[in-house]
């Protein structure tokens, strides 16, 4: 253990404190601390290495748990410092030291064990069913996390024939069956392992659902896998490596040898599914690993193929995991560029983390709501105002939905592939219910 950590503490050696980093770093932003700056974060770690500061320290505590862990210090940093290994590092020193808050403790424990979560999100999409977090959606805490609730459902997208809207219970956008038209993309059939994971599959199903039938549209042979658990990515940030091992050696157990790609539409996710090889320091869990894609790759590895207008005006936000983690940048521009005349905006800030950074916004409220203030402030100056915010992360859609609710702005959320896949639909590329 020590010698992993050493191992991820090197990562920090280039840094050289230029400050590059500040302007990157969104609780830096919003406080104007140093100790809430990377290069700040750094000195800490460093002290905590050394043992010349303690993991009980409350300072320390302070300045690392406040860190969203969203990387964007990394592709502006000169000298190529791994700062999000660092933080990693230290956070298992100190998890291993002092445990976690009861708060986190009780949080991460439910998405350790299926038995738990499944249960507990059938509650929540029958809360979500009667439309009380549509209604009760607001600015406090509460309301707050209402929003996040409702901002998980599907939009009822029409295309060109009108703006999105929040699901009722008894509405959805589009009712049936929706498969592939036989024949729509003469291209090689290579398979895709569907990622469920915990969070989509509970709440996004819809998005599931989308990926899939667009894989289809593009050749892919969607292949599905049961057993399945959550990918440990909210543990292994928390710092309980131990607990992220074991989940991730759950799914590399069902996962390896099932597909040629294994596909993501949750960029937290892919983030560590992506680093299992190093994660388990197998060579089946790097195999694996190495086969595993965010559904805009796989997409625009295959075009994507055009489909028809929608009508929509859109900006995308992009995942700090994605962008930052996985280093992914035009996948996302290929997807949605496979819709004719998508009025699509890159906004100020889209590039800054929305302030969700996986169970952060639950353990820290304050700063991550400050965090998502300048993102909603420059969803509202936008002209032309966009009808949607599309990104690819579970957490940035929930958090950025309910900041737009209490903002009372008239926009929803959506992931990507949802885009395309009703320009699909509109395109009549899909059969529904056996009829063309």
């Amino acid at each position: 253990m020590l010698e992993a950590q050493r191992r991820n503490y090197a990562s920090l050696d280039p840094c050289v404190h230029c400050g590059f980093c500040l302007p990157a770093c969104p609780t830096y932003l919003v406080t104007g601390d140093e100790g809430h700056s990377p290069r700040g974060r750094i000195v800490l770690m460093r002290a905590l290495e050394r043992g010349e500061m303690s993991p009980h320290d409350p300072a320390l505590l302070e300045h690392l748990d406040a860190c969203l862990g969203c990387r964007g210090c990394e592709p502006v940093c000169p000298s190529g410092v791994g700062y999000g290994s660092g933080l990693e590092a230290a956070r298992e020193q100190i998890f291993e030291a002092r445990g976690l808050s009861p708060m986190a403790r009780a949080v991460l424990g439910v998405f350790q064990h299926r038995a738990v979560w499944r249960p507990l999100f059938a509650l929540a999409r029958t809360l979500r069913a009667t439309g009380l977090p549509q209604l009760l959606s607001g600015r406090s805490r509460f309301g707050f996390g209402l929003g996040m609730l409702a901002a998980s459902s599907e939009q009822r997208l029409n295309g060109a024939a009108g703006r999105p809207s929040s699901n009722s219970p008894s509405q959805t956008g589009r009712p049936g069956n929706y498969l592939p038209t036989p024949g729509a993309a003469p291209l090689p059939r290579l398979t895709v392992a569907l990622f469920r994971g915990c969070v989509m599959n509970a709440l996004f199903s819809h998005v599931h659902a989308a990926t899939r039938r667009t894989l289809e549209v593009n050749g892919y042979q969607v292949v599905e896998v049961r057993g399945q658990a959550c990918c440990g990515a909210l543990h292994e940030h928390a710092g309980n490596a131990g607990a992220a091992r074991s989940l991730a050696e759950a799914n590399v157990a069902v996962l390896s040898d099932q597909a040629d790609f294994i596909a993501v539409n949750s960029a937290g996710c892919g983030a560590l599914l992506k680093e299992y090889g190093r994660l388990l320091g197998s060579p089946t869990a790097a195999k694996m690993a190495a086969k595993v894609r965010d559904i805009s790759e796989l997409l625009a590895e295959r075009g994507p193929r055009a489909g028809a207008p929608i009508g929509l005006e859109v900006a995308y936000d992009a995942p700090c995991h994605l962008q930052h983690a996985q280093r992914v940048h035009q996948a996302p521009l290929a997807l949605l560029g496979a819709v004719p005349d998508l009025r699509l905006q890159i906004l100020p800030g889209s590039d800054r983390c929305c302030g969700s950074a996986g169970i952060y916004s639950v353990l820290r409220p304050q700063m991550a709501r400050a965090v998502l203030d300048d993102k909603i402030a420059s969803f509202a100056a936008a002209q032309p105002r966009p009808d949607l915010i599309v990104t690819g992360n579970p957490g940035c859609l929930m958090q950025i939905g309910a900041g737009l609710r209490a903002a009372g702005l008239p926009i929803g959320v959506a992931h990507p592939v949802e885009l395309l896949d009703l320009s699909y639909e509109e395109a009549g590329y899909y059969e529904v219910s056996g009829e063309r």
